[in-house]
């Protein structure tokens, strides 16, 4: 096996989530990754590139979809045969408090002369806690650690001094804390991110190991890509820790870092080259002004992508940028986040306004210009959101369903801030300001709570206007309407609705049983509660399925032909000439 300088390890959210007895909830249901949350940040992909392309061997391990893909699989096992002085952890999402940890304990059982180094959103929040973990020997802070992370290793290898090392958190043989200067948060990120997906598929022809660097359960099946436009926001949705005025407060970055055109169609080019499932692209590519938006779909347009887009529109889109798109990239993809169909509601939790007005323009334009879905994303627990706010949402829902004719393209989802609302956000950081209790404040608490037998224990914060009692019923009463109103118009079909309410309704009566035996004391007697919890965790919420986009079966079968060559060398050559370019 080639030697390695750093490998870099995804956790499951709680280790070993196959022991522990616990309820999931829908804390997954909109994003791709299961309640696992096997799905790793797009910036240990960035990092890796980075650093090999400045001649340091690297290699990305999920160690959470080894577990979630083989219930036989040894974690301690296969963590002992690996190899490298240092082992990168990312504590990104806050979901991983206690994976992350528990994974950190075993490197240390077994490498007990390798470092460890955490980085990520939440590592930077806590990284006064995180730093006092006997198994925790670095953090590195802020949102573009890649060129910090090389000088690290640099010093590391090289015996060099840390203390020149800008953003790390580190301490001495004798235990000694130390801050280095928080100094590096570029605003030009155009030396990131050149072919991070390149990288991966060397590491798989490197290691013989695809396993390893699968990103999500399912993926092999639903391909899905991100390229990201920026770092930071100029919005301040103050659930979001990438927020405006949420990025000064743990990682230093006082504005937003944008990618150019160039870079972010670099980026899609490199991707189309490996594979033709769908590309979301992360953030408004209208953010950093109409110009750059413009010449980034004048480019798709004259390649002629053939992937399926995803855009992102954090305000609504007009109809004359609509049609640009339209003609850039036929059968696009478009997705909003109003959060609530009340726009005092929306205000606050977005930091901007609009009406509905304009983002059914919105939706109108893209149906009309030939978009092949538009999802629309509602969520609970919001600021002035109380049941009969969030339930009014619901009946908004019907209102755009009747509008649009039931349009099949027209995807409508409701969900909620779980199973944490985000460390560094300002609803976490100002709780009162916006009307919340934290329930859990410090890295340890969030570590015990992912243990707790149900998600609704694991929530960490309610409101002034919904408890944390009627933020669980409202969610499974809203998401049960949704659900009656999509197979009533047509959206699912009645079969799959009704597996849906009765997943909902098993679940209540499994909540009432966990909490009363929780309430008595009697914990150990949750575990009893296993089969029931493994049955509902096992269903596939409807959600979840209407979130893929079809791939046709000959679009399938032209990608695992270019997967097998790619990963089994009968066209090596194309493979260093598209996917290399160095250290390869």
């Amino acid at each position: 096996m080639p030697k390695t300088d750093l490998i870099l390890l995804h956790a499951p959210h709680v280790y070993d989530f196959r022991k522990v007895p616990q309820l999931y909830g829908p804390v997954s249901d909109l994003v791709l990754s299961t309640p696992i949350f096997e799905m790793y940040p797009v910036g240990l992909s960035s990092i890796s590139e980075y650093l090999e392309r400045n001649g340091f061997r690297t290699r990305i391990v999920n160690i959470a979809w080894r577990m979630l893909r083989d219930m036989r699989f040894d974690a301690e096992a296969f963590i002992k045969k690996l190899d490298a002085p240092v082992f990168g952890i990312d504590l990104h999402w806050m979901v991983h408090a206690h994976g992350s940890i528990e994974i950190a304990k075993i490197v240390k059982k077994y490498h007990p002369n390798s470092k460890i180094i955490f980085g990520g959103y939440s590592s930077s929040r806590f990284y006064k806690e995180l730093i006092q973990y006997p198994e925790v020997d670095f953090v590195m802070r802020g949102d573009s650690t890649e060129e910090p992370m090389k000088q690290f290793i640099q010093a590391f290898l090289g015996g060099g001094a840390f203390s020149s090392v800008p953003n790390l958190v580190w301490k001495n043989a004798a235990g000694q804390v130390y801050e280095n200067e928080f100094s590096y948060v570029p605003t030009n990120i155009s030396h990131v991110m050149g072919n991070h997906y390149g990288t991966v598929v060397r590491q798989v022809l490197r290691y013989r190991d695809f396993t390893s660097v699968i990103p999500f359960k399912g993926w092999l099946k639903y391909p899905v890509t991100a390229v990201f436009t920026n770092r930071g926001c100029k919005y301040n949705c103050i659930f979001c820790s990438g927020a405006r005025d949420a990025m000064p407060l743990f990682a230093n970055r006082k504005q937003p870092a944008y990618r150019s055109a160039e870079d972010i169609f670099k980026d899609i080019k490199n991707i189309s080259g490996i594979t033709r499932g769908p590309i979301l692209l992360v953030g408004d590519i209208r953010e950093n002004g109409d110009e750059r938006a413009s010449k980034l779909l004048g480019l798709i347009k004259e390649h002629r992508v053939k992937n399926t887009l995803m855009f992102e529109a954090f305000n609504p889109m007009p109809p004359d940028f609509i049609k640009e798109m339209a003609q850039a990239t036929p059968g696009f993809s478009l997705d909003m986040s109003p959060e609530s169909h009340d726009p005092e509601v929306r205000k606050v939790s977005l930091g901007r306004s609009f009406s509905n007005e304009a983002m059914e323009d919105m939706i109108q334009a893209a149906l009309e210009n030939g978009a092949s879905r538009v999802e629309i994303f509602y969520m609970i627990g919001l600021h002035k959101q109380d049941t009969k706010s969030v339930l009014d949402s619901v009946d908004y829902c019907e209102h755009l369903l009747q509008k649009f004719k039931a349009d099949k393209r027209l995807f409508l989802f409701m969900g909620h801030q779980a199973p944490f609302m985000a460390p560094g956000s300002l609803a976490f950081e100002y709780p009162e300001r916006y009307g919340f209790r934290l329930l859990y404040k410090t890295l340890e608490e969030h570590r015990q709570a992912l243990t707790l037998p149900s998600w609704k224990f694991s929530l960490n914060y309610e409101t002034q206007w919904l408890s944390r009692d009627e933020i669980t019923d409202v969610t499974y009463e809203s998401i049960a309407r949704l659900t009656k109103l999509k197979a009533k118009y047509g959206q699912i079909p009645q079969a799959l609705a009704g597996r849906q309410i009765e997943r909902i309704e098993r679940a209540k009566v499994l909540e009432a049983k966990i909490e009363e035996l929780l309430n008595a004391g009697k914990r150990d007697e949750i575990a009893a509660l296993r089969p029931e919890m493994d049955a509902i965790n096992g269903f596939t919420a409807s959600e979840r399925l209407e979130l893929e986009i079809p791939m046709g079966s000959i679009m399938r079968l032209r990608y695992f032909s270019a997967l097998r060559n790619l990963l089994f060398g009968r066209r090596r050559e194309k493979v260093t000439l598209d996917v290399s370019s160095d250290n390869s």
